[in-house]
């Protein structure tokens, strides 16, 4: 029996929480995944993983186990990555991870160009505003809008977003204009659930940073969402400018105390720390990189 395949299933195993799902990951049948995992605790002489009809979980031999088999697999897949970065073939798999509306706007116009210069990658493309976990999830690439990058990771800023403050003129015309942070209090605010300022909207003002506490009238952890309120004349809305940068220009949506400065954002491609990265990952960050190479902000 092949030793790597053993450790390598028994980690798949470990990660996925259970042997079907290890078996999907891996593109086995369950009766190979635990074939694999039996033969691998025969030839060890002790029980890596307790088993129940309701969940797995690993003894103390599979602990320490587990972390020499990640070792091995991941030194195995980081000489896979170099042989192939110098063959220079960006070939495989793709998963990125990238924000709803950002995706859509700005990211998936460059997918055909980038297919049409790397025709063995395949793209799967996933859209979500949450903070996924990259290496648990199983991504190779996600783009993140924050304020800072994660310190796990390694970043490559494309460009950057300003927050903006803003509300239709029916809204403001039926309401009143806020001239300050304070007088937020009297209006009707649309909170996108994924900020991380939490229940505060944070600027700075001609006397320093000024945080206003916010009771949303309505939350969506979705910005298209938010921006669709405000163009309803439902409130206030707090969202970056590539997402509203449209509206204003066109004077559907007006903004709000642009003496308070507000926060800007980073627009980043991260990918796992790695010493060597596979070249289907560096072909994307060099071609995202090229691309939003004239852009500063957006």
């Amino acid at each position: 029996m092949d030793r790597f395949l053993e450790m390598q299933t028994f980690a798949a195993v470990a990660d996925a929480g259970s042997f079907v799902n290890a078996a999907e990951v891996l593109g086995l049948s369950k009766a190979a995944v635990s074939r694999h995992v039996a033969d691998l605790e025969t030839r060890l002489g002790v029980r890596l993983i307790h088993r129940t009809t309701r969940r797995l979980s690993l003894t103390e031999e599979g602990e320490v186990f587990l972390a020499r088999s990640r070792e091995l697999v991941a030194g195995v897949e980081a000489a896979e990555a170099e042989l192939g970065a110098r063959g220079g073939g960006a070939r495989g798999l793709l998963r990125i991870n990238a924000p709803v509306s950002f995706g859509i706007t700005h990211l998936a116009p460059l997918w055909p160009e980038f297919q049409a210069r790397y025709p063995e990658v395949r793209l799967d493309v996933e859209l979500s505003d949450r903070i996924v976990d990259l290496l648990e999830e199983g991504y190779d690439l996600a783009i993140r809008i924050a304020d800072l990058p994660s310190s796990t990771l390694v970043g490559r800023r494309l460009a950057t977003t300003r927050m903006v403050l803003c509300a239709s003129p029916e809204y403001l015309a039926r309401h009143g204009v806020p001239r300050e942070p304070g007088q937020l209090a009297g209006h009707a605010k649309i909170s996108y659930s994924y900020w991380g300022g939490g229940n505060e909207w944070s600027f700075a003002g001609p006397g320093g940073e000024v945080r206003a506490r916010i009771d949303p009238r309505l939350m969506s952890n979705n910005g298209e969402t938010c921006r669709a309120a405000a163009l309803a004349h439902q409130g206030i809305i707090f969202q970056p400018g590539f997402l509203v940068g449209d509206d204003l220009a066109a004077g559907r949506l007006i903004e709000l105390m642009p003496e308070y400065h507000a926060l800007e954002l980073g627009i980043y491609a991260l990918y796992p720390t790695r010493k060597h990265v596979a070249p289907k990952v560096r072909a994307m960050i060099d071609f995202l990189l090229q691309k939003f190479a004239d852009t500063d902000t957006i």
